[in-house]
């Protein structure tokens, strides 16, 4: 999974430079040739949802996430991985859920274009899926890792 997260790392890092280069281009539009390019705010609102999307599943990988491990690090070694597990299951089905929760929005809004560019208001319910697919996976490597005793190195190094 390190492949995969590395690489939505950077597709993300790809889209944030193409967030800055819309933002500019929309800015240089409004104020230098006073013609403001209505594409370029919703591909720039839309790049920030799969930006994020692939930001917080990196993030459940690489263990960038929010966690009390202060208190897990305190119990018995067996009782410990158990937790560890559990909390892994718990992020996985939260995955999960998100991931078919944004599907069934994306279906249900796939019919919808957004005026400005074009393509279907489930665009963005699409980002939910992609990240909810690959927190699942990287959870379950987790779990796995857990189980083995080994240990999930992040991708950037």
């Amino acid at each position: 999974c390190a492949a995969l997260s590395k690489a939505s790392l950077v597709l993300a890092v790809v889209m944030l430079v193409a967030i800055i280069l819309c933002v500019q281009y929309q800015v240089v539009g409004r104020y230098v040739f006073n013609d403001t390019p209505t594409w370029a705010e919703g591909l720039a609102l839309q790049l920030v949802l799969y930006v994020t999307a692939l930001g917080v599943a990196v993030g459940v990988r690489d263990a960038g996430h929010i966690g009390l491990e202060s208190l897990v690090s305190l119990l018995p070694e067996g009782l410990r991985l158990k937790i560890e597990i559990l909390i892994h299951a718990l992020v996985a089905l939260f995955g999960g859920i998100m991931a078919w929760s944004g599907w069934t929005w994306t279906v249900l809004k796939w019919t919808d274009i957004k005026p400005m560019l074009g393509v279907p208001v489930g665009m963005d319910y699409l980002a939910l899926v992609v990240a909810g697919a690959l927190i699942v996976l990287f959870s379950i490597e987790h779990i796995v890792a857990l189980v083995r005793h080994e240990d999930v190195l992040p991708a950037w190094h």
